[in-house]
């Protein structure tokens, strides 16, 4: 993959690099001004950043060789993620990477904001001792109130249940078992936890959801004397909102490690001496940064070389472990998906998807995804992938329904089936995998069959009587065509013959093959 190029314009661990070098032409311009970015980014395949680089529709409009942004940390509200998607470039983040650093953030502020910790030290060097105006409280007892359960919301809730405080969190998005797990009260609303903590940390992204969501309503509703952390990206807490509580002593304190407009400089937060801030250090350990810098080098070269990648931020979420379980019904569904073009030629209305047996209890939204992609690919000019070919195929009209059924259907553990409908009737595809993992497609619109999806195989249907099928396969022969597997089933009067060749069917053969008595259908399927 030499001839493939990464730039990589902010800072990432030596490992991160060695890895890239190693696979990749890379080149590292970290402080590379916007303009000079502007100029050469139509010559890279992959664009590695971190929070600076503004990866906006300007830039990603001029990176037409662009396959993959990758976001050296977790948040990405430098990254246009829809413009990405709409070229299908794919979008990684390494969410995973900085958890622990930026939950023992999370704790260090709390410790240090609680105890005065920061501010008796400058006191200390500053040539003076007495502790009165540094009496702090403990954390023993107090109720945290989480918002936002998630990775990091997690970890600060089981690092602070080991200081005897109650855990409640408010996370309209995560199970109730989760809440159990990590040993968190449950919270409904906001509103609730913010009337009950003692102390409040957010662990939230930073969306239109959540921008502002802790604002001056919501700081008065907390008791007085409140303490507040955010470890999570500036602007969550509303900054002046903020201000106003400190000077009216609503606030405590506060421990911030992001702010609103990064760099802060001259922030009104700066002036209170019950404030601790930090520079945005949440992962900045020397573990976070290794893992960071490996793990985008990793999912960088894994997405140049065509593989799915784990945390892509436009695409279901699918943990490492995941993606191995679903890797060989991803093939078979995008196979599926690849079959309605080269058997019909009518435009897709609609298409219904339905997940049986134990892939229903899997993230199906991928396995949709890759049929898709292998629906659109071959009748699209635009490049066609993973990351747009749900957003491609609502914008041909094509309406998608899934529906998932924990239980086996026609005796499949596992079974994926599709109805393909356009404006005169619908196609009916049914596929599963052996025990070996291998794909196969097991119907086809009622008739029973065993079609491996690869290379190249000739669907053809005929009337169900003696004479058809020898000369058929005659002629195939006599194109010196090798049959490797032949499946024959029939419907109603109807046989449907499924032959796999070892060598392409040029159009003569196949009008010869049409023209055989009894036959009444013949296609040629490709795949790859």
């Amino acid at each position: 993959m030499k001839n493939r190029r990464v730039i990589v314009t902010e800072r990432i661990a030596e490992e991160g690099l060695e890895l890239l070098r190693a696979e990749l032409d890379v080149d590292y311009r970290d402080g590379i001004s916007r303009a000079e970015l502007l100029d050469i980014i139509g010559e890279y395949d992959a664009l590695i950043v971190r929070s600076v680089t503004k990866v906006n529709e300007e830039l990603v409009s001029r990176g037409t060789r662009l396959k993959m942004v990758g976001r050296a940390g977790n948040g990405i509200d430098n990254i246009d993620v829809d413009a990405c998607t709409r070229r299908g470039i794919i979008v990684a983040n390494t969410p995973d990477s900085n958890t622990i650093s930026a939950a023992e953030q999370t704790i260090a502020l709390l410790l240090s904001s609680v105890r005065h910790t920061a501010e008796a030290n400058a006191f200390l060097k500053g040539g003076n001792w007495d502790r009165k105006p540094f009496r702090g409280v403990e954390l023993y007892g107090k109720t945290v109130g989480i918002v936002g359960l998630g990775r990091i919301g997690s970890m600060v809730a089981t690092r602070l249940r080991s200081f005897g405080c109650r855990i409640i969190a408010y996370d309209p998005y995560i199970s109730d078992e989760r809440f159990e797990r990590f040993g968190a009260e449950k919270k409904n609303t906001l509103e609730e936890l913010l009337r009950e903590a003692d102390i409040i940390t957010v662990h939230t992204p930073k969306n239109e959801e959540t921008y502002g969501m802790i604002g001056e309503r919501e700081l008065a509703m907390c008791k007085d004397g409140v303490r507040v952390v955010n470890c999570a990206r500036g602007g969550i807490i509303n900054e002046k909102a903020l201000v106003d509580a400190l000077r009216s002593g609503k606030v405590a304190s506060a421990g911030l490690d992001v702010f609103d407009e990064e760099p802060a400089y001259n922030n009104p937060l700066f002036e209170f001496k019950n404030v601790v801030v930090t520079p945005h250090l949440g992962a900045d350990t020397v573990e976070a940064q290794r893992r960071v810098g490996v793990n985008i080098a990793e999912q960088v070269i894994m997405g140049l070389k065509g593989e799915l990648v784990p945390n892509v931020v436009n695409l279901p979420t699918v943990l490492r472990e995941e993606l191995e379980t679903l890797r060989p019904y991803i093939d078979l569904a995008r196979a599926m998906g690849s079959m309605y073009y080269q058997m019909e030629k009518a435009p897709v209305d609609r298409v219904e998807l339905g997940f049986s047996g134990e892939i229903a209890n899997q993230e199906t939204g991928l396995l949709t995804i890759a049929f898709l992609t292998g629906l659109l690919s071959g009748v699209m000019s635009e490049k066609i992938n993973y990351v747009n070919a749900r957003i491609k195929a609502e914008e041909r009209g094509i309406k998608v329904f899934e529906k998932k059924e924990d239980k086996k259907l026609k005796g499949y553990v596992n079974l994926i089936t599709a109805r393909i409908f356009n404006h005169e009737h619908n196609l009916e595809i049914a596929g599963t995998l052996t025990g070996g993992g291998r794909p196969y497609i097991v119907e086809i619109n009622g008739f029973d069959t065993d079609l491996y999806p690869r290379g190249i195989v000739v669907l053809a249907e005929n009337d169900d009587r003696p004479g058809v099928i020898g000369p058929f396969t005659t002629a195939l022969g006599e194109a010196g065509i090798n049959i490797s597997m032949m499946r024959v089933s029939s419907k109603d009067g109807v046989n449907m013959m499924a032959v796999s060749v070892d060598s392409n069917v040029d159009d003569a053969t196949l009008a010869r093959l049409r023209s055989v008595s009894g036959v009444r259908k013949v296609r040629v399927l490709r795949f790859k």
